[in-house]
């Protein structure tokens, strides 16, 4: 068992708080991101629970016991960093069974692990040759591999897959994932990519400004934001947010229509994601500014109520810059935030 608790962690440089009071539970073999912007404390709380960094504050557990107090190598991880780290000096096979060499194991373990960790990532044909003939692809396999072959109880990744091209990336998202749920292990991925993040994990821990603001699935962080960062953060293009003033027994007044909504006396804000948008006789007026064809759909970014507002449109349909739409929002997809604490209400 690999249960990974984060208790009450804290991390101070000097007079900056990079994390305030964390607390997180990671099942075992649960594929947990940590996602949010630059700056956030995402990796500050990977180095943390992988001893190359000291909390301030608080308690890590791994598998049941404390291990905040232990250097990394007697925790019981592995890491896999954005950069590759291979030696160029060893074969692929060298470079995998480098720390398992490390911990004198027989001969004939370090060939078993070796060849089934290079067999999981699809580069068993490449151990005999050296890192200056592979791809960069090919590297970050190796660098995943010889993590893997360690057999830890928990893999750390630090935006593994940052360096590689768009396509490449794709196609590693899946092997990854699949390779990561073969081996039953426990891992932590730290990306500020949310297509990785919404494609990879069991659960999201999107972070802001040093704290958690949801660990959630993706598809409760995407369909139900906690918070208006969350909400502003998910997506591609993100939610639509429109103020919104109470008139009274649960309507409400956006941009000029009555919408139904909760039972508040306050203003709120109105969300809606732009692929909640549909042309219709009535609802939101809509100036189109902009119309980008992205293949199957129309990306239409309009001013409403001289706001900014997106529109994730069918491609068959004849929009252009000038034009006037009426947009009405899926009922069951709109969502409030209170102003005041940006916080989803009910």
């Amino acid at each position: 068992m690999a249960e990974i608790q984060i208790k009450n962690v804290a991390k101070r440089f000097g007079s900056y708080q990079a994390l305030h009071d964390i607390n997180l539970t990671i099942q075992d073999q649960e594929f947990m991101v940590l996602l949010g912007a630059s700056g956030c404390g995402k990796t500050t709380l990977l180095r943390i629970i992988a001893g190359l960094e000291t909390a301030s504050e608080g308690e890590v557990w791994i598998g049941g016991r404390r291990v905040d107090h232990l250097p990394p190598k007697d925790r019981g991880i592995a890491m896999v960093f954005q950069n590759y780290a291979v030696f160029p000096h060893l074969t692929v096979f060298e470079n995998i069974g480098f720390g398992l060499r490390m911990q004198k194991l027989p001969n004939d373990e370090v060939k078993r692990r070796v060849e089934r960790t290079a067999g999981l990532m699809h580069i068993d044909q490449l151990l005999g040759r050296y890192s200056g003939e592979l791809s960069g692809g090919q590297r970050q396999r190796v660098a995943v591999a010889r993590a893997l072959a360690m057999e830890p109880d928990v893999i750390l990744m630090d935006e593994p897959l940052s360096n590689l091209d768009a396509l490449l990336r794709m196609e590693m998202r899946a092997e990854l994932k699949g390779v990561l749920a073969e081996s039953n292990t426990t891992a932590i991925y730290v990306t500020h990519d949310q297509v990785e993040a919404m494609s990879m994990a069991d659960r999201i821990s999107v972070m802001h400004q040093g704290k958690i603001v949801q660990a959630a699935s993706p598809i409760e962080v995407y369909r139900n934001p906690a918070a208006e960062f969350v909400a502003g953060f998910i997506g591609n293009p993100p939610m639509n947010f429109l103020p919104a003033t109470p008139s009274g027994d649960g309507k409400w007044t956006v941009a000029g229509q009555i919408l139904d909504g909760p039972s508040r006396t306050t203003p709120l804000h109105f969300a809606i994601r732009p692929e909640d948008l549909r042309p219709a006789d009535t609802g939101l007026a809509a100036t189109v500014k902009v119309v980008e064809p992205l293949g199957a759909h129309l990306l239409v970014t309009c001013s409403v109520d001289g706001a900014l507002f997106r529109a994730v449109l069918d491609s068959d349909l004849n929009v252009r810059r000038g034009d006037t739409l009426t947009l009405a929002p899926q009922p069951d997809r709109v969502r409030w935030f209170d102003p005041e604490t940006t916080l989803a209400v009910a």
